[in-house]
């Protein structure tokens, strides 16, 4: 029997130019691996356009709040429809990176210390001493982050706006030199890992991920094994401890310019990583072995509810 596949794509959050590109992409994909597609433009009226259509899996290529933060999962296993990624409570914790770092803490993963500011506060004085980062709690992409340097004399002013769409409280950690890398897992496995580089962005911010040319991804990593393995073990244990599913990214900052022991930071986890074309985990799954097709096509059968 042809599986039917429901593409959740779009969606109302601020990342939903990324997901449409996502799941258009899924869903031609899916397409050409002999699944019969439906692509679901996600609205406030997704569970009764769900339960017209009845498919046998639902892949989840939505990013953001209500795509990754257990919202959309919650509405899954209400319908009993078997879905992609994680599940309700690994998604809502890992889409909080503050509660996500306390469970990978203590699970033995290398985090930073992180300080949670009221993001008025944070602008009128520097809470700690630059080079620090400001982000939001739980948003994707990089929207809200704000680098803030070591000759900077004041916090970011964005932080006073009435624009400001990234919650009321930000988290302020400092800022780590160093290189930007990131390990993917596909169902209890460690892929390699991948390091990016970017040209004239000054870190992998929003266009540096989503243009074309807007980074480098080296995989397998130029790293000596032993860190290579460190990462491998270190993204692994987020992934378990968080009781995540599927295939999520963990992304590193690695800062060797003192020799190769370096210092290794856990930044946060993705549960439902971007697959566009300049996306890193099909690129990763690719050096795995496993066409942009052989992925979806596992992730499909993967899917579940209860995850």
């Amino acid at each position: 029997m042809t599986l039917h596949v429901a593409v959740l794509l779009g969606g109302f959050s601020s990342e939903r130019p990324v997901s449409l590109n996502s799941g258009a992409a899924c869903a031609e994909t899916l397409e050409a691996e002999g699944f019969r597609v439906s692509r679901v433009d996600v609205g406030r009226d997704v569970a009764q356009v769900l339960s017209e259509l009845r498919p046998d899996v639902a892949f989840n290529a939505l990013h953001g709040p209500f795509g990754e933060d257990g919202a959309i999962q919650g509405v899954l296993e209400f319908l009993e429809i078997p879905y992609t990624h994680s599940g309700v409570l690994a998604s809502a914790l890992a889409m909080n990176k503050v509660k996500a770092k306390a469970i990978a803490r203590a699970a033995g993963v290398p985090v930073l210390e992180t300080l949670v500011v009221e993001r008025r506060r944070a602008a009128e004085a520097h809470v700690i001493a630059p080079p620090y980062v400001v982000k939001p709690i739980a948003e994707g992409s990089s929207f809200g982050v704000l680098i803030v340097r070591e000759d900077q004399p004041h916090p970011p002013q964005q932080l006073h706006g009435a624009d400001w769409s990234f919650g009321e409280e930000v988290m302020i950690e400092r800022f780590v030199h160093g290189r930007e890398l990131t390990c993917a897992v596909m169902g209890d496995v460690a892929l390699p890992v991948c390091e990016i580089t970017t040209e004239g962005h000054a870190f992998y911010d929003y266009d540096s991920k989503y243009l074309p040319g807007g980074s480098q991804h080296i995989i397998p990593a130029n790293l000596p094994p032993q860190v290579t393995k460190r990462v491998q073990e270190a993204a692994l244990a987020a992934h378990r401890a968080l009781g995540c599913r599927g295939v999520t990214r963990s992304d590193f900052r690695y800062d060797d310019r003192f020799g190769e022991g370096g210092e290794l930071i856990w930044l946060e986890i993705n549960t439902q990583p971007g697959m566009t074309a300049t996306s890193l985990v099909p690129d990763i799954a690719r050096a795995a072995g496993h066409s942009f097709g052989e992925l979806l096509s596992w992730m499909v059968r993967d899917a579940s509810c209860k995850r």
